[in-house]
C-alpha cells in the first residue's frame, strides 16, 4: 500500500509535507516483517507463494538499475497528497481487512483446531505482510516511481489468487458439512468475501487505472526535464 496505493498500512505514508526520504523500516514495518517469517516459519504457506516474495525482490531491483532508475537524489513529491487523508483511511481500512482481522481469523483457528481454515488464510497474510515491508523498501531505498507501482500491483495480483484460493476452501467446508462451528464458518466468509471485494477494487478500480497511468507519466515527464536540462 504504499504512495497511492493500497491494500498494504505504513508504507502508504506519504504525507504532503513529506521533504526527506524514510531510511529505515519502522516498528509497523518489523512487525510485518516479523509476521510473515512467522507464517513462512509455520509450514502453511506454500512453495509458490515464498518463490514469489523471493524473486519479484530481485526482479524489483533488476528493474530499478535497467528499466527504471531513479533519475532524482531528491525525494519525490507525493501524486495523491492533496487527498493525504482519505489515502490515510483507505490504507487504514485495508489494514484492518487485510491484515488485524486475518491474523485474529487464524489465531482463533489454531485454538478452536479449524487447519484447514488457517492453512487457506494464511497465504494472503503473508502476501500482505510482505508488500507492506517490501513497500517500505522501496520509500527507504529511494527507489523511482514505476518502481513503487511495481510492488503493490505485483502483490495485490498474487493475492487475488491467495483469497480466491481462501474462498475454495471455505465453501468446500459448507459443501462438505464439515465446519465445526457455524458463526465460524460465517465470519470466515464473510471475511475472505470482503476481502475480495476491497483487494479487487484496489487493483482494479484504483492501482491500474488511477495510481499506474500518473505514477508513469510524471516519471516520464520528469525524465523529459531532466534530458532538456
Amino acid at each position: 500500500m504504499s504512495g497511492g496505493v493500497a491494500p498494504i498500512p505504513h508504507s502508504s505514508n506519504e504525507k504532503p509535507s513529506f521533504n526527506f526520504r524514510q531510511s529505515t523500516l519502522t516498528f509497523q514495518n518489523l512487525n510485518a516483517a516479523a509476521l510473515a517469517l512467522i507464517l513462512a516459519a509455520s509450514g502453511m504457506i506454500g512453495p509458490q507463494d515464498a518463490a514469489f516474495v523471493f524473486f519479484s525482490s530481485f526482479y524489483m531491483f533488476f528493474l530499478s538499475k535497467i528499466a527504471f532508475p531513479n533519475l532524482s537524489t531528491t525525494p519525490e513529491p507525493p501524486i495523491f497528497a492533496a487527498h493525504q487523508r482519505l489515502l490515510t483511511l483507505y490504507v487504514s481500512v485495508g489494514a484492518l481487512i487485510g491484515l488485524l482481522l486475518p491474523v485474529a481469523y487464524i489465531a482463533h483457528g489454531v485454538l478452536a483446531g479449524d487447519k484447514e481454515s488457517v492453512k487457506s488464510a494464511a497465504p494472503h497474510v503473508f502476501l500482505l505482510a510482505s508488500q507492506v515491508v517490501m513497500e517500505a523498501v522501496t520509500f527507504a531505498g529511494g527507489y523511482s516511481l514505476p518502481i513503487r507501482v511495481f510492488v503493490p500491483v505485483a502483490y495485490n495480483a498474487m493475492r487475488m489468487y491467495a483469497i480466491l484460493d481462501w474462498l475454495k476452501c471455505e465453501m468446500m467446508k459448507v459443501h462438505e458439512g464439515e465446519y465445526g462451528s457455524s458463526r465460524r464458518l460465517s465470519v470466515g466468509i464473510g471475511l475472505v468475501m470482503v476481502n475480495m471485494v476491497f483487494w479487487g477494487f484496489n487493483l482494479f478500480g484504483f492501482l491500474l487505472p488511477f495510481y499506474m497511468p500518473k505514477a508513469f507519466k510524471k516519471y516520464y515527464d520528469d525524465e523529459g526535464k531532466d534530458k532538456d536540462s
